[in-house]
């Protein structure tokens, strides 16, 4: 199944922060909205991803100095993505490898969405469930 199907049923809502936004801005976004991660975007275009983990390394090395800072200093760049024609499992894969929590998707220059590894188990789980369901239905029936 594909990243694409994942995005159909959570939606294509991106949050993102100005490249050059302070720190204290990208932190009062992420609490106020109860996620993980933003895009960073500079002219249009995806240049980084700032998280909360990019967030705690860089208050743990610099302190509380950073949150005047701009996003574009704690960012983690590039972004590492995927189309919405990628796999699931090659999407799992890739944040497993690369201890990532969130996938932006990107066709042709476009952001289209973004994925956690939450959006991804919970698909897997489902999908799964779905298949054990209908092997229960099937063998009751013959």
């Amino acid at each position: 199944m594909s990243i694409a199907a994942i995005l159909s049923s959570k939606g294509t809502e991106v949050a993102t922060i100005a490249y050059d936004a302070p720190i204290s801005e990208a932190v009062a976004e992420l609490g106020g909205r109860k996620i993980g991660a933003l895009l960073v975007v500079d002219g249009g275009e995806v240049s980084g991803i700032i998280s909360e983990r990019d967030i705690i390394y860089c208050l743990r090395e610099h302190g509380a100095q950073i949150l005047d800072w701009a996003v574009s200093r704690a960012m983690s760049a590039p972004v590492m993505h995927v189309t919405p024609d990628a796999e699931v499992l090659h999407a799992m894969a890739l944040m497993t490898q690369q201890r990532i929590r969130h996938l932006p998707v990107i066709d042709e220059g476009q952001l289209k969405g973004i994925v956690s590894i939450g959006d991804l188990v919970k698909y897997r789980i489902d999908r799964i469930e779905r298949e054990a369901e209908a092997m229960r239905a099937y063998i009751q029936s013959v």
